[in-house]
């Protein structure tokens, strides 16, 4: 039988996990991406223990393409340097099997690229629109029209697939907060913890990386839009009297390499993450805030289900399998994000009155309970079983 054929449009996280799940469940996929090649600069990723799992469920190696170096720690600190909470590896990995895992972006889809066959991926190829014919989807893009039985939209957070076919949707809202992120040298600073410093509506994240280097970002609760003109000396004057080791990574940040984000979400869930033979994946399905963690991970999540499930399809199976994708999935990523956006907002509290009561009730928290806080996140990740198909 003639392989059924898949577009993936966007090759990030998402996409390119979706093409390898779907290229071993025996489609021919194609990887769109408007970009002129490869690129992630000064983005890190940490991929929990979810995450880690579904990979394990693609038979995909992370460790051989990023490397497995993990941090002894992590935690919430203050300004000043005190810790507001701590989890050892050890008890991470006890308790779900393996540590998380942060790595650079490059480094994970240079290694999910290398997977695919040659030439599944096609830069520089701009997606404009999709129209349903019939069984197959035609996709137009700015060198032609391709066609397919189904279509991926890893486009992320400014989809302009999930545009087209929601348009009542509300789309994005603003978070409140804007942020800053690199990735610097590691050399001469000693044990080093995963670790995010709460001040007064200012964060500050330390992430070591399983090469060596060091991701990190930083978030100002502030008006979108706000560029300032030196993007370094506003975080040395934010977070330049910052305990140990901040300022020495300040230090170390390449002004050309620092990236500036405002912080946004989805507003509202999907009515749900397909539409005819158009499927959402990540960002483009559920833009959530980083503040779990958690993006990434979901979009890998989504790849890995999406591929189990049209494995099983047979053509005239594809939109049943789409639709127990909706369903397997909605709920779940929707109240990630909810929870992101809430997290957020408490990390980023600015308020000393309600800063203070914010830092005592986290330290209150018994080690063990707030391991336990995390088993929804990181737990939750399961392979639906294919849905039957209709009797005749």
């Amino acid at each position: 039988m003639e392989r059924q054929r898949a577009i993936v449009v966007g090759a990030g996280v998402g996409g390119l996990t979706a093409a390898l799940g779907l290229r071993r469940g025996g489609w021919d996929v194609t990887v769109l991406e408007r970009a002129a090649g490869p690129s992630a600069p000064g983005a890190g990723i940490v991929l929990a223990p979810n995450a880690l799992r579904a990979f394990r469920a693609l038979a995909f190696d992370v460790a051989s393409a990023t490397g497995s170096a993990v941090p002894a720690a992590m935690g919430v600190r203050l300004p000043g340097g005190a810790w507001l909470n701590r989890a050892r590896t050890a008890a991470l990995t006890e308790r779900y099997g393996t540590p998380p895992l942060a790595v650079h972006r490059a480094a994970l889809t240079e290694g999910l690229a290398a997977a695919l066959p040659p030439d599944t991926v096609r830069y520089g190829t701009t997606v404009l629109g999709v129209h349903e014919t019939g069984s197959t989807v035609r996709v137009r893009t700015d060198a032609g029209d391709v066609h397919a039985e189904v279509v991926i939209a890893a486009d992320g957070i400014h989809s302009r697939l999930r545009d087209q076919c929601f348009p009542g949707h509300p789309g994005l809202a603003y978070s409140g907060e804007t942020a800053w992120r690199t990735v610097v040298c590691a050399d001469g600073l000693p044990d080093l913890v995963t670790s995010e410093t709460w001040g007064r509506g200012e964060r500050f994240g330390i992430v070591p990386l399983a090469d060596g280097r060091v991701y990190v970002f930083a978030t100002a609760t502030q008006p979108r839009g706000i560029r300032p003109a030196d993007p370094l000396g506003e975080l040395r004057r934010r977070f330049g009297a910052w305990h140990h080791p901040v300022p020495d990574l300040l230090a170390r940040i390449d002004p050309g390499a620092l990236l500036q984000h405002d912080l946004y979400d989805l507003a509202a869930p999907l009515p749900r993450l397909h539409h005819g033979r158009t499927v959402w994946i990540g960002d483009a399905a559920h833009a959530m805030t980083p503040n779990l963690g958690q993006g990434g991970c979901q979009a890998i999540e989504d790849a890995v289900v999406l591929g189990h499930l049209l494995a099983e399809a047979e053509p005239e199976g594809v939109p049943r399998a789409l639709a127990a994708y909706s369903a397997a999935r909605l709920e779940r990523t929707d109240a990630i994000r909810i929870r992101s956006r809430k997290a957020g907002r408490m990390a980023g509290l600015r308020n000393p009155v309600l800063a203070g009561a914010r830092n005592l009730a986290v330290r209150a928290v018994p080690a063990q309970l707030a391991l336990r806080a995390l088993d929804g996140l990181y737990e939750g990740f399961t392979l639906p079983v294919p849905a039957a198909p209709a009797r005749p």
